[in-house]
């Protein structure tokens, strides 16, 4: 059975000792050069040496902290080399260079629709790195695409999971705008689990823009603003209920004055008028009874 094929490391030669080889073959040629003293054979040899001398320079080789490189040899991969140096490889080695530091990816929101068909405007930061060389070179053709586009695909899955809020889908426990870290989370699941393929990490994933779209964005803010005012209404009701009640009770109690049905009625209606509107009450003094 074929054994599917890993990130291996390596740790090539020293940069410094391979220099000091090369600058001695020169050396050697130019010496060799000036002296004419030297035999036809001895000339020879010595320009042998300063072509072996060129053929050697391609093979070095600088790692910067944070990145690395991708040895590949004639179709064949040879190794990654993340040790950050001076080096030399042979020179017949192809090449890659693959950051390893912390990448942002601030995307522009997108238009898609939520659970339950609303058009929103989402946007996310995400922040990655390449954590396995292999798969970021090879099983992938460009990973720093490959991170866009899936990013793009897992935040239309995430909208399609979620309503913008809870107005239309009263049963919904979570919501785009209510979710926080729960959302969050899962976003950054779906990320983890689309760019494992390519050898990424996904080190931190959030919504950074939410909003409906333009075309309902007007008609869903009055609904909000009128979702508001009823609830607020409906607190202020209650309150007025529970005082009512409480003045009926205090009265009755401290015998003040007797009441029939109707005075109280009116009483009621009258307390609660000045309760509930959301203007000032303009009082009326009665000068007659309570029956004028």
């Amino acid at each position: 059975m074929e054994t599917k094929e890993q990130e291996k490391f390596v740790r090539p030669l020293s940069g410094y000792v391979m220099l000091v080889v090369v600058l001695a073959m020169i050396a050697f040629f130019a010496y060799t050069v000036i002296d004419l003293n030297y035999l036809t054979w001895m000339v020879i040899t010595a320009a042998v040496v300063l072509v072996f001398a060129i053929g050697l320079m391609p093979g070095f080789l600088v790692v910067n902290p944070n990145e690395s490189s991708v040895l590949v040899l004639f179709g064949d991969y040879i190794g990654t080399v993340k040790h950050n140096g001076f080096f030399w490889v042979n020179p017949f080695l192809t090449r890659k260079k693959i950051s390893l530091r912390a990448r942002n990816l601030n995307g522009d929101p997108i238009k898609v629709n939520d659970k339950i068909g609303n058009p929103i405007m989402i946007g996310i930061v995400l922040v990655w790195k390449a954590q396995d060389t292999f798969k970021a070179a090879f099983e992938v053709d460009d990973y720093i695409h490959y991170v866009e586009i899936q990013s793009e695909a897992a935040i239309r899955k995430l909208a399609g999971h979620y309503p913008y809020d809870n107005f239309d889908d009263a049963e919904a426990e979570i919501s785009l705008r209510s979710g926080g870290e729960e959302v969050n989370h899962q976003l950054e699941s779906e990320l983890s689990e689309r760019l494992e393929r390519a050898g990424i990490e996904v080190i931190e994933a959030r919504i950074s823009y939410l909003a409906y779209s333009s075309e309902i964005a007007g008609a869903m803010l009055r609904r909000q603003q009128a979702t508001a005012i009823i609830a607020a209404r409906k607190k202020i009701v209650e309150g007025a209920v529970s005082m009512v009640e409480m003045a009926l009770e205090q009265l009755s109690e401290k015998n003040l004055i007797n009441l029939d049905e109707d005075k109280k009625a009116t009483m009621v209606s009258n307390l609660m008028v000045v309760l509930c509107s959301d203007k000032d009450a303009s009082p009326v003094i009665n000068t007659g009874t309570l029956h004028q």
